[in-house]
Parts: structure tokens; C-alpha cells; sequence
């Protein structure tokens, strides 16, 4: 069967990226942010659609599938900082409500268009709200077969602590998630993805990779990260290195800041903000720095040679970050392409 795919909220390409390593054909990307054009088009050579999702027309999409196509998957993962665990308990407000739209469009494009296949990629705290449960019982109603669990990104060769909800739905049959590729025993780890790019020091950039690029340290931070052992805390830190806010009673247990990785396990989740030291456990297991874009990038399992600008295509590094930190990871799309696949083929 002939499978091409659309991707919604499309990014800088990674979750294209894994299903056209699965053997998926995907037609086109379609996502808000300008800056994602060039690296989802350079690195997939498939054409990128700027535009908001809430004025895309049924229609339109629909027409992006080429007449010859069996299956048509309509494949996304809708912002999830709305759902993530930082922003969890900021819920209620104005701004995030309207993000959560967006899962809501995403189920009235399904309607209109009645794909064959649907997956959906998200945060583990989206299956509490009540617009997931909207969102599957509208695929439901539609003659949707609809199967979701939360799954361990390592399971499936991501070498981050995250968990993951992963969703299908689909007209002929079940499609389920392939069993995990990895135990605990073989979790891909920090040393597997970044160990063998060279060292570079707090501030300075690869000259043969403008991505492995550390952001530069302060004084003090740089006494903190020197002080830091792989796996350790800020608690071992002598006291005039402490913030004053973590030598608050209330401070205590905000141990997840200002860490070193560890080489022989997975990293802790990449955020959109993992280049700053200060902003999660993303110190390098042994230089005296943050980890770099590329590292960051390496570990959200985009390979080494993915290009996300170039002299004619400039980003800020926050851009950058965003970029990076809110890609499906590679892999893990990788595995839900084949997912849909081997359920095709087992289907015929």
C-alpha cells in the first residue's frame, strides 16, 4: 500500500524525519514558525507550509495527498508546553486554554478529512485533560479504532529520562506501538550519543560544526559546574556557591538544576532551554560547560549531519533551542512509523 503522510505542527522536521526513516512517504510539513522552513525542507526535501493550523481548510490538506495515495496519515503533535510538567499547574490560563485548541482543530480536521490513519505524539499530562478525552472519543465517533499509551522514550533508542503519550487511530484496524527495542539493561546513553564529539570549552564553537557551540559561563557558574560531579547536586556545592533561594527550607528539593549528566545513562529530558546550565540538569558529564546545540540535538536523536540554519538562514539562539527542545525525538517517530507499517502489513 502507498502511505503518504502530512505533518501537522511539523517543526524543524523530527517527527517527519523518523517516518520517512520508517519507510513512510511524507508530502508536506505544515507549521506556524517561519524559521522551521529551511531545516525541515533542507534535511527532507519535502516541501514546508507556513501557516496556523486554526486557517488551514480541510480542503486544502486533502489536496496535498497525491491521487495515487492508499493510505492517507494525517500525523502531529500540537505545542505541548500547555501540558508539560512546568507548565501544568498554569492551566487555566488565557493563553495556554488557547493552545489546547489547537488538539481541537486537529480533531476537525480529522472529521473533515477522514484520513485512513491518524497518530498523535504528545506530553504524558495530556491524557488527563478533558480535551484529549474530547479528542478521542471525536475519532471514536468517526469510525476511528483508537489505542494510546504512555511509552519510555529509551524503550525505543531515545537517550532521554521522558516519557511520552503516543496515539493512533485508524479505519481498518488496531495499530498499536512495536514492543520496546531497548531494556534497561541497553538504554542508549549520554557516552553512546555525545562522547565522541570533540571537547570545546565553556564559550567556544567546533570550527568544524557551527552547532557544537557551548553558551559561555559566568564566574560563578563556572566555580558551580567545577564543583559539580556527574549525578550530584547543587548540595554539594560550599555554601557561598548557593542560590539564596535554595538555602530556603522551600528550596531544599530543587535538585534537578545545576547538574552534571551522567555518561552511562540516558539524559534528562531536553527542554527548549537545555543549552543553560541554570535551566535543568544539563551540564556535560566532564567539561566544565553546558552541553552544546548539537549535543542537545544528538540526544533528541536528529542525526549529526541535520542542518538547522546557515548564512542565509540565521537563528537566535532561542530560536534554536525552541527548535530542538520541541521536536519529536527522531527515533521515537521512527518507531511509530513502523508501528504503522507492520500493523498495514500484517493488515493484508
Amino acid at each position: 500500500m502507498k502511505v503518504n503522510a502530512v505533518d501537522l505542527f511539523c517543526g524543524s522536521g523530527g517527527l517527519t524525519r523518523g517516518l520517512i526513516d520508517a519507510g513512510i512517504n511524507v508530502v508536506a510539513g505544515i507549521d506556524i514558525e517561519p524559521k522551521c522552513k529551511f531545516p525541515y525542507e533542507y534535511n527532507n526535501h519535502v516541501p514546508f507550509f507556513e501557516r496556523d493550523i486554526k486557517h488551514v481548510s480541510a480542503n486544502e490538506i486533502d489536496a496535498l495527498y497525491p491521487t495515487n495515495t492508499d493510505i492517507r496519515l494525517l500525523a502531529g503533535c500540537a505545542p505541548c508546553q500547555p501540558f508539560s510538567s512546568y507548565s501544568y499547574r498554569y492551566k487555566d490560563q488565557d493563553h495556554t486554554r488557547n493552545k489546547m485548541d489547537l488538539l481541537a482543530y486537529f480533531g476537525e480536521l480529522v472529521v473533515s478529512i477522514q484520513p485512513e490513519i491518524v497518530s498523535m505524539e504528545n506530553v504524558p499530562q495530556l491524557e488527563k485533560e478533558p480535551i484529549f478525552q474530547d479528542f478521542v472519543g471525536t475519532l471514536s465517533s468517526n469510525g476511528y479504532h483508537v489505542t494510546y499509551h504512555v511509552v519510555y522514550a529509551p524503550a525505543y533508542g531515545v537517550p532521554q529520562n521522558r516519557k511520552r503519550l503516543v496515539l493512533f487511530a485508524s479505519k481498518k484496524m488496531m495499530i498499536d506501538i512495536i514492543p520496546p527495542l531497548y531494556s534497561k539493561e541497553n538504554y542508549p546513553t549520554v557516552r553512546q550519543t555525545i562522547g565522541n564529539l570533540p571537547p570545546i570549552r565553556s564559550g567556544e564553537t567546533s570550527p568544524e560544526d557551527p552547532m557544537h557551540r557551548a553558551v559561555k559561563l559566568n564566574e560563578t557558574n563556572l566555580e558551580r559546574i567545577k564543583a559539580s560531579s556527574p549525578g550530584g547536586t547543587w548540595h554539594d556545592w560550599k555554601p557561598s556557591l548557593i542560590l539564596k533561594a535554595y538555602k530556603k527550607k522551600s528550596g531544599r528539593s530543587y535538585t534537578s538544576i545545576y547538574g552534571r549528566m551522567e555518561w552511562d545513562k540516558p539524559a534528562p529530558t531536553i527542554t527548549t532551554k537545555y543549552y543553560g546550565y541554570g535551566n535543568g540538569r544539563f551540564g556535560h558529564p566532564d567539561q566544565d560547560r553546558a552541553i552544546s546545540y548539537r549535543e542537545g540535538a544528538l540526544l533528541q536523536t536528529f542525526p549529526l549531519n541535520y542542518v538547522f540554519f546557515d548564512a542565509d538562514h540565521p537563528v537566535s539562539t532561542k530560536e534554536l533551542g525552541i527548535m530542538i527542545g520541541n521536536a519529536v525525538p527522531v527515533q521515537l517517530a521512527k518507531a511509530i512509523g513502523i508501528s504503522i507499517l507492520q500493523n498495514l502489513e500484517a493488515k493484508q
